[in-house]
């Protein structure tokens, strides 16, 4: 079976690449402007430890989700740049593209896809998996697979780092995304769409840097 994107771009902005580094066992990015701590970093601080609790109690199950994850933004990421996506051999990835296809045919005018971002004000830097319209509202868009379907409260990480990457995109390209999208597949066969507002985000991703903020070095900016 094989899938041919047809979505336009408008990628009229092209930041300049960032390179990941590593501060006291912390992921960094040397940016332009200076160096940040990944958005990832600073939204998961609070629960780092019962995460790395669970990959080390679940050591094959932790390998085989994150191998789902990558492969999963790789097909996405190619369909969305219009490239031919074969899907043929039978695996968890194939399955969710397909069971996320219907919302993610549903984007268009695409403005950043992988793109790399950061921010003086925010003070983080990150790499956002999709800047585009979803049903003609522009949108930071996130795509995630899942073992079972999610409630809103069980991902609110997922739109703190959408939060951060939507400021982040609007001082750097001046556009605004007033909408963060999560498009969930999960592998109990269910396909989800979470749609919030950027700014219920602000206040609760500021607190968030604040916490880090007390354990963590944080920006040098040039």
């Amino acid at each position: 079976m094989l899938c041919v994107g047809n979505f336009k771009h408008q990628q009229n902005f092209s930041p300049e690449q960032i390179e990941r580094v590593e501060i006291n066992g912390n992921r960094y990015y040397q940016t332009p402007v200076g160096v940040f701590p990944s958005v990832t970093s600073v939204t998961g601080w609070e629960k780092r430890n019962e995460f790395a609790r669970w990959r080390r109690d679940n050591p094959e199950e932790s390998e085989r989700v994150c191998s789902r994850g990558t492969n999963l933004h790789k097909i996405i990421e190619n369909y969305l740049n219009n490239d031919q996506v074969a899907i043929e051999q039978d695996s968890k990835e194939n399955e969710l593209f397909l069971l996320m296809k219907k919302e993610i045919d549903k984007i268009n005018n695409i403005r950043a896809l992988e793109t790399p971002v950061w921010s003086k004000a925010v003070g983080l830097a990150g790499r956002v998996d999709c800047i585009a319209e979803y049903k003609k509202e522009l949108c930071v868009i996130d795509f995630k697979g899942s073992t079972r379907s999610k409630r809103k409260e069980d991902i609110e990480n997922y739109f703190l780092q959408a939060c951060a990457y939507s400021l982040m995109w609007q001082e750097l390209s001046g556009e605004r995304c007033n909408k963060l999208c999560i498009i969930m597949g999960s592998e109990t066969g269910l396909c989800q769409v979470f749609l919030e507002n950027t700014i219920d985000y602000v206040k609760k991703l500021h607190n968030c840097i604040k916490t880090y903020k007390k354990y963590n070095e944080f920006p040098t900016i040039r």
